[in-house]
């Protein structure tokens, strides 16, 4: 598959707070053409063309993470000025409004209302490869054949979406589908804030081309 170098290298800040595949991110984001760094320093990150928030492992734990960096701040900032971010995995699920794992309730960061809760299906985690279904006129998987297939692990998703929008002048969120047992939210495109509950960076060519995507946006 022959990927679309983005016209110039943009800077793109994987934001270090612990919890995620760092290195995996980097080398995905440097293949496709950002320029990239991996740091926690507040400064950096506010000014990178885009920031990129991993997240693997507890959402509780991701979200003491994020504060001890003042990730929760970072990521406001950006998205009140329309910097682009983008969060994989738990850095999707921290952007809504709670998680709920083992019985134990964490407020997420709120960016969107709804609720993290666990994956109803026959085998948990959800480990491996899947298709989604895109939202139309997705700008995210702009390329990609209805039938790609992208890296998927957890066993915590979001059911709903609930946010609504009723200004008619501002574009509703594109909302893309998997369903493994159950239907769930697989990615988010809403205004600078994207997100995608599968691994981008461990997805092959059809990874490589959704990060292309991203990037040519910033």
């Amino acid at each position: 598959m022959e990927l679309t170098a983005p016209a110039s290298r943009k800077k793109v800040v994987v934001f270090d707070y612990g919890f995620g595949n760092v290195r995996s991110a980097e080398r995905a984001l440097a293949h496709v053409g950002a320029d990239v760094e991996i740091t926690r320093d507040f400064d950096r990150a506010m000014n990178a063309d885009g920031l990129l928030v991993p997240g693997v492992g507890a959402f509780a734990a991701c979200m003491a993470g994020l504060k001890e960096a003042r990730g929760e701040w970072l990521i406001g900032r950006r998205l009140s000025g329309g910097r682009p971010v983008m969060g994989i995995c738990v850095g999707m699920q921290v952007l809504f409004g709670r998680g709920i794992e083992h019985g134990v309730e964490t407020e997420g960061l709120d960016e969107w209302p709804g609720t993290v809760g666990p994956l109803k299906a026959e085998v948990v985690p959800h480990m491996g490869w899947n298709t989604v279904d895109a939202a139309e006129g997705s700008r995210l998987f702009a390329g990609q054949p209805a039938d790609a297939r992208y890296y998927f692990v957890h066993s915590y998703a979001v059911h709903d979406w609930a946010l609504e929008v009723g200004n008619p002048h501002i574009a509703a969120p594109k909302v893309t589908w998997a369903t493994h047992g159950e239907r769930f939210v697989a990615a988010v495109e809403n205004g600078p804030l994207w997100a995608t509950q599968f691994h981008p960076e461990k997805s092959g060519d059809a990874g490589a081309q959704l990060l292309t995507n991203w990037i040519e946006t910033l």
